[in-house]
């Protein structure tokens, strides 16, 4: 009867301390009765994560994080303990375990990538590991050029506001309105200018008409005597090839020496100079020769009227006839 109790004193014992260890392990988050495979990853920055964090496979939640713990060497990385509860889902062993965020608050989470591998991981194997950029990374990769624009722009806008402020002073506040002044005459010169354009071109439309027509019949005669303008073009290069390939520059180089010589005997006589000069630019000579050239032709009217007074026939002259008194 003693016996019976003692066993059943153990008996309760036993389920007691087995309840204990069980309640102990599920308060920590291990089901000592549940297929659970537990996974390990080594991460330098585990930017955040926590215990209980969970574990997500394409955003469906297929485990936990059980535990964190730093190496005992002296790497200082993190080995981060991670269970995937859900039987159904494989695990290839060349899978990564990333660490990201699980929404815009910044939950962190463990991410797994499924790998391609035909083998699978086993329970208690290391994966991969990786860590995504947090929100904040992100950001502040997309709002850094946008600051350096916005800064640029700034600058800019600064650089604006000088200009303008030293434009719109009152001197050249004053030019601003001359120059617009100006402008604004030149358009109305401008106007005016082109309104007489069009009534000239209105009043002169039959004279531009039969100028329009001319030019056309003349393209029209040159297009239809192409052929003979060829034709032309080509008996004048020809010319042109005959006199470049002739002696002409040497016709005119002596020409030249000539007309040089003609001018040098031209400046000698105009001068006085040789015997040509002195008679041409002598006027007591000029006189005496025109004296005795008047004599000369006097002299000779008198040979023809009265020959015999110089020339002799048989030896005799004749005499000079004596005039008659009237």
């Amino acid at each position: 009867m003693k016996a019976k109790k003692e066993v059943k004193v153990g008996i309760v014992v036993t389920v007691a301390l087995a309840l204990f260890i069980y309640g102990f392990n599920f308060l920590k988050g291990t089901d000592l009765l549940s297929s659970d495979r537990t996974y390990y990853a080594v991460y330098d920055n585990i930017s955040g994560l926590v215990q209980a964090n969970p574990v997500n496979m394409k955003g469906f939640k297929v485990g936990i994080v059980k535990n964190i713990e730093v190496l005992p060497d002296t790497s200082g990385s993190i080995v981060v303990t991670f269970t995937v509860t859900e039987e159904n889902v494989s695990v290839p062993k060349n899978s990564i375990a990333r660490i990201g965020s699980s929404g815009f608050l910044g939950t962190m989470e463990i991410q797994l990538l499924k790998g391609n591998s035909t083998v699978m991981a086993e329970d208690g194997d290391t994966l991969r590991s990786d860590v995504a950029e947090d929100l904040k990374s992100v950001v502040d990769k997309q709002i850094a050029p946008l600051k350096k624009k916005a800064e640029a722009l700034l600058s800019s806008l600064d650089s604006v506001m000088v200009v303008i402020q030293a434009i719109f002073n009152e001197d050249a506040r004053e030019d601003l309105s001359n120059s617009f002044e100006s402008i604004k005459n030149a358009i109305a010169t401008f106007e005016k200018t082109s309104l007489r354009l069009d009534t000239l071109v209105a009043s002169e439309k039959t004279k531009l008409s039969i100028i329009f027509t001319k030019v056309q019949m003349i393209t029209t005669t040159i297009a239809d005597n192409n052929a003979k303008l060829s034709n032309a073009m080509n008996n004048i290069s020809n010319i042109t090839d005959s006199i470049a390939k002739s002696n002409l520059m040497s016709t005119i180089n002596n020409t030249n020496k000539t007309l040089a010589s003609v001018s040098s005997v031209m400046e000698k006589i105009n001068t006085g100079q040789g015997s040509i000069g002195l008679l041409v630019n002598d006027k007591r000579l000029y006189s005496q020769l025109d004296s005795s050239s008047a004599s000369l032709n006097a002299l000779m009217v008198d040979m023809k009227k009265y020959p015999g007074r110089y020339f002799s026939i048989f030896g005799k002259k004749d005499k000079p006839k004596k005039r008659r008194s009237p």
